[in-house]
């Protein structure tokens, strides 16, 4: 896509062909353990299952796939940037990521072993964008967004539209919400193949910046954002996730920090699934007694990249 129009659902049927056979179409499938203590039938759209684990090669293998530049320079806390770092080598281009001081290492580690170049500068997403975009400018590189683009939007609304392929009666579908990619895209896909669908965001109580938006009606900053889903805790929507969210979203939950560990370690030791905090996090309202509308719940797991330091945390406990 050209400018900065949203995606429609033509757009992104277009990025499910662009990206087949690099992303893949990643299982949708019960939980009968979730079902049990949720009280409703729970399936799990299984996004940690694509090759680097995490729903984002999607939308960047979309967005980079369709540049004429050779070099490519993104910001991110550390999925976006194995995204763009494992399409990037796909289709030999170079490739540099800025990401947070605090960043996980494992997240750093495999956006290395992709054969991108690293530069760790400081803690919050609008600091490492800002750097991202310098040194695209220097380097006459193209910048590539984490989710405030159409192609990206596009690639990630491929994750809604195989869910609605996929399952033939759902009422409900719930998303972990960063900058709102994920989101707006397959919110996108979901109401256009069936209108009747709630779609609703999940964001840390830390970083509320969907919640706060469509409440007031606006682009909201979140000063400081934090959790421990670090891929959820943008400081903000972009322009085209909060136009496309503030359509097609019907709601949104936020959960504590106790409740996305509990979803994680639910994931872990309940449904033997490997799932990172911001993966783990839309199941957080089913675990937590929320109310929520419809018996049978979609949930994105929306990536497995979890640090072997929780990971051992969890399996001891």
């Amino acid at each position: 896509m050209n400018g900065r129009e949203l995606p429609g659902l033509k757009e992104i049927e277009q990025a499910a062909g662009r990206i087949s056979g690099v992303a893949s179409r990643t299982p949708l499938v019960e939980s009968p353990t979730l079902s049990r203590k949720a009280g409703c039938e729970v399936y799990l759209k299984l996004e940690c299952f694509q090759p680097i684990k995490v729903f984002k090669i999607r939308g960047a293998y979309n967005k980079i796939s369709r540049l004429g530049e050779r070099r490519v320079v993104a910001a991110s806390s550390g999925n976006h940037g194995i995204a763009v770092a494992y399409s990037s080598h796909l289709l030999g281009k170079r490739c540099t990521v800025v990401v947070p001081e605090t960043a996980v290492k494992e997240k750093v580690d495999a956006i290395l072993e992709c054969g991108a170049e690293v530069v760790k500068f400081g803690r919050l997403s609008s600091e490492r964008e800002a750097k991202a975009r310098e040194i695209a400018t220097a380097t006459e590189a193209a910048f590539a967004h984490p989710f405030d683009d159409p192609d990206v939007i596009a690639g990630q609304g491929t994750c809604g539209l195989e869910i609605a392929q996929q399952l033939s009666d759902f009422d409900s579908v719930l998303v972990p919400v960063g900058g709102g990619g994920l989101i707006s895209g397959s919110s996108i896909a979901l109401k256009g193949l069936k209108p009747e669908t709630k779609v609703f965001g999940v964001e840390p109580l830390g970083a509320p910046k969907l919640s706060k938006a469509l409440e007031a009606k606006r682009i909201v900053n979140v000063p400081s954002p934090s959790s421990i889903a670090d891929g959820l805790i943008p400081s903000a929507l972009g322009e085209l996730t909060y136009r496309a969210c503030s359509r097609n979203v019907d709601g949104t939950f936020t959960v504590s920090e106790e409740e996305i560990l509990g979803a994680t370690r639910a994931m872990v030791r309940d449904a033997r699934i490997i799932a990172e905090p911001s993966g783990a996090a839309a199941i957080a309202p089913l675990l937590s007694g929320q109310e929520f509308p419809g018996e049978r719940v979609v949930a994105v797991v929306s990536g497995g990249n979890i640090s072997r330091d929780l990971l051992r945390d969890i399996l001891a406990s």
